[in-house]
């Protein structure tokens, strides 16, 4: 099979990795990639909103399979363009990404299907959403109603700080992204992530994980797009995955059909879980990042075969994945400054060395120069992920591999999955 993978991050050079081992793949093209993945692919340098440019490129390579990696691709339209020139595509099209694209769209679809998740209410006007406030105690979630590479999130802990987050957001912060706002009950519990391959009509489960989005030790500090990330994750036991399957997935399947927009393609759905009672914080219309790259660390099925089967509705035809009888953990190092202001440029040393069989380092965020120097070329730059017999031995030789990585200008979280230890 030609494939085309489109994204440049830590979560498709993930992918990336799993597909180059498949025995049905002929030909990888990865645009726009990034110097990982020089070395399981060709890279072309075509972004990954440029829906125009990748349906060329997907012609010209005469692509049997999309993949889809990260949600701005989805929100421009890929979807739609591959189905027009009749190219499966792992991705759901534009309509069905409003899930991810718009917490509006979501927060309305989940009352229209009896979705368990928190209470909220939608404004575009500072005072209506100020006025709002006063009718719930803090801490007060607010939230982007569109993209905002995973910062769009202000947990606020009173009135004031809460009214400058409004205040903020509304007056441009996320640009388009937060000329709506979503204000929401805080939840109590523990956050967990479920993921379900989706063909339209079946859904199948296809793992879960547990993810830190402090930027800082504790879980302090700002939200990011997430500092690390483990597999398996204790707080989703069967219990709490027979309830996700039944009151969440199930109900939007169903529900996306009937609204005649059948979704196709991985979903996310990120969990608050309390007495085993799972609640809907939010959906990711792709895989999660970092939460893929463990993920794939621990799939022992071929990924090509569920993929392909998930763009042409076929997930029916397929046995339920096989899984690693392992943990893994991943660690974010990520540029001093981020999420907010990261520093770029900086000089990596390591992060190529041979970490031994059970770690890799996905690179996310890096550039190379004309000499090869690896540089840091965004927030979150380098994954360091490894496997284990259990989080404990898979976290240790994840550390162990960051620590002989010489970066001075990154940073990284020293107690990622201290909830399962």
């Amino acid at each position: 099979m030609n494939i085309l993978l489109i994204g440049s991050g830590g979560r498709e050079h993930a992918l990336a990795w799993k597909i180059a081992q498949s025995p049905l793949l002929k030909r990888l093209v990865i645009a726009p990639g990034n110097p990982g993945m020089a070395g399981l692919g060709e890279l072309r340098d075509v972004k990954a909103t440029d829906v125009a440019g990748l349906a060329a490129l997907a012609k010209e390579i005469s692509a049997d399979l999309v993949v889809v990696g990260p949600e701005s691709a989805l929100a421009e339209g890929i979807g739609d363009a591959m189905q027009a020139l009749n190219i499966p595509c792992f991705g759901p099209l534009k309509a069905a990404a409003q899930l991810e694209s718009s917490k509006a769209f979501t927060k309305d679809f989940c009352k229209r299907h009896n979705i368990p998740t928190a209470q909220s209410e939608t404004f575009d006007n500072v005072a209506e959403a100020r006025d709002f406030l006063k009718t719930y105690d803090p801490p007060y979630v607010i939230k982007a109603d569109g993209l905002a590479a995973g910062k769009g999130v202000a947990i606020s802990p009173d009135y004031q700080d809460a009214v400058a987050e409004i205040e903020a957001m509304l007056g441009g912060r996320y640009g388009p992204a937060s000329s709506q706002i979503v204000i929401e009950e805080f939840m109590t519990g523990e956050e967990a992530s479920v993921f379900a391959l989706c063909d339209g009509e079946t859904s199948i489960l296809f793992g879960w994980a547990q993810d830190h989005k402090r930027a800082f030790d504790g879980d302090t500090g700002p939200n990011t797009g997430g500092m690390g990330t483990y597999s398996p994750a204790p707080v989703v036991t069967d219990a709490v995955l027979k309830r996700t399957q039944d009151e969440i997935l199930t109900p939007t399947m169903t529900g996306m059909k009937a609204e005649g927009h059948p979704y196709k393609g991985v979903l996310y759905a990120g969990l608050m879980i309390e007495d085993e009672a799972p609640r809907l914080v939010e959906y990711n219309a792709r895989f999660g990042d970092p939460e893929c790259q463990v993920l794939m660390l621990r799939l022992k099925s071929d990924l090509v075969p569920y993929l392909l089967a998930a763009a042409t509705g076929r997930l029916r035809d397929l046995p339920p994945p096989q899984w690693h009888d392992m943990a893994a953990v991943c660690v974010v190092f990520a540029a001093k400054g981020y999420p907010d202001s990261p520093l770029s440029g900086s000089v990596i040393r390591g992060a190529e060395s041979d970490f031994g069989p059970d770690v890799i380092v996905f690179h996310a965020g890096t550039s190379r120069s004309a000499d090869g120097t690896l540089r840091a070329a965004g927030g979150r730059v380098l994954n360091i992920c490894a496997r284990g017999a259990d989080i404990r031995q898979a976290r240790d030789r994840a550390y162990e591999a960051i620590a002989k990585i010489d970066w001075p200008g990154g940073f990284y979280r020293t107690d990622i999955a201290h909830r399962a230890l």
